[in-house]
């Protein structure tokens, strides 16, 4: 028999499958999946990158992450379609409260991906390929779209097994199976091994997931520290984590945004980050979480970013003070540069009923705060819990 069982269930190129389902509900002629398409960028100004791309786009040689200018030189007639975090979200949740029905054991660990423990169900869905196809399948008929699970004894080689040829396929990868199948892979399609270890381990005549498993692991250390450590654990299938259905409490809460065309003015970033800043405090309300640090990213159009932190007087989740937070931030680290991508995100987090130690400011702007604000707050916190958090926004 063989070790403890995990499952990796991956959604196929989420945003573009949920973006097919989102137009086909609203009577799209054409399914988006099946001609060159991609998630991302505007079509007007052909700024921006590609989030989520068709197969047959990726026939044109088209890759996540490219800019859209890029994209539309390898595909003139190439679809975009803007993304909807909102539909992604309920996609998401729908599907993660359906695998949880199966088996309560899961992780997630994006949007579109989660790991599930085979062990609580053991048996009775068949063998462990016969119940990833009845996953797989299930999710399929269901949901619409086509999701690809991974087997393994371990939570990495599961992961990377869920990788291996797409879409709506099981494939295994028991570490007795590892020289055969992860071995002779190029070393960037490690776990973990970004573009910059990647390049690095090339230079030391590493190709192959194969010749840094069989690298001294000193060695490996000596160039990449730590990380280089786990780049040789995973590559000989070393993972002793345990799949974790409860996940651990969140060091921070944050969100960010690329954005379709470059920002110039103050005006428009300070409409961005209001938006964010109102994600952000309703998260942390959900969570109960009050942040005592708020930081501000900026991502230049030449890929250069900066951020900038401050700790608060007070520990909060309010929009309104994390976005004159975020604000000042901004203030202070703007260069005047266009802007591709800003972000906000809160640290230093407490639970909301822990007792907080509140400045004398704050008791003032506390006790002047109106009843009609009091019930303004809960009357949104009502909409958007029933609608959505993008149903209402305040203005800037």
């Amino acid at each position: 028999m063989d070790d403890h069982i995990i499952f990796h269930i991956d959604v196929n190129s989420a945003y573009l499958s949920w973006s097919a389902l989102k137009l086909l509900e609203e009577g799209a002629s054409v399914d988006i999946r099946t001609i060159p398409a991609i998630v991302g960028g505007d079509q007007k100004t052909r700024h921006g990158i590609v989030v989520a791309k068709s197969i047959p786009a990726k026939a044109c040689g088209i890759h996540t992450a490219e800019t859209v200018a890029s994209a539309l030189k390898k595909c003139p007639d190439l679809l975009m379609v803007p993304p909807d975090h909102t539909y992604y979200r309920k996609k998401s949740r729908m599907l993660m409260e359906y695998l949880s029905g199966i088996c309560p054991c899961i992780e997630q660990v994006s949007v579109d991906e989660c790991y599930m423990d085979y062990e609580p169900i053991r048996g009775k869905y068949g063998t462990p390929e016969e119940t990833a196809a009845f996953l797989k399948d299930s999710v399929r008929e269901k949901f619409g779209f086509t999701v690809n699970v991974g087997i393994s004894d371990r939570k990495v080689l599961a992961k990377m097994a869920s990788d291996f040829k797409k879409p709506d396929l099981v494939h295994t990868l028991y570490v007795r199976e590892i020289r055969e199948k992860l071995w002779p892979l190029s070393i960037d399609s490690l776990h973990m091994c970004g573009k910059s270890s990647a390049g690095l381990l090339k230079k030391m005549g590493i190709r192959t997931i194969g010749d840094l498993a069989e690298t001294d692991k000193t060695m490996v250390e000596s160039w990449l520290k730590s990380h280089g450590r786990l780049l040789w654990e995973y590559a000989n299938g070393i993972d002793d984590s345990p799949v974790i259905s409860q996940p651990a409490k969140a060091k921070g809460v944050g969100n960010s945004t690329t954005i379709a065309h470059d920002v110039t003015t103050a005006k428009e970033a300070y409409e961005i980050l209001r938006k964010l800043a109102e994600s952000v405090s309703s998260r942390l309300k959900k969570k109960q979480f009050l942040a005592g640090q708020v930081s501000t990213e900026i991502k230049y159009s030449t890929f250069q970013s900066v951020s900038h932190q401050t700790t608060l007087l007070t520990a909060t989740s309010d929009a309104d003070a994390i976005y004159r937070q975020a604000c000042e931030l901004f203030d202070e680290l703007w260069d005047g540069s266009a802007i591709r991508l800003l972000g906000i995100r809160t640290t230093k987090l407490e639970d909301e009923g822990q007792p907080v130690q509140m400045n004398l400011f704050e008791f003032q702007k506390e006790k002047e705060s109106s009843e009609k604000q009091k019930k303004l707050e809960e009357a949104l916190k009502k909409i958007r819990s029933r609608y959505g958090d993008d149903a209402v926004h305040k203005g800037v």
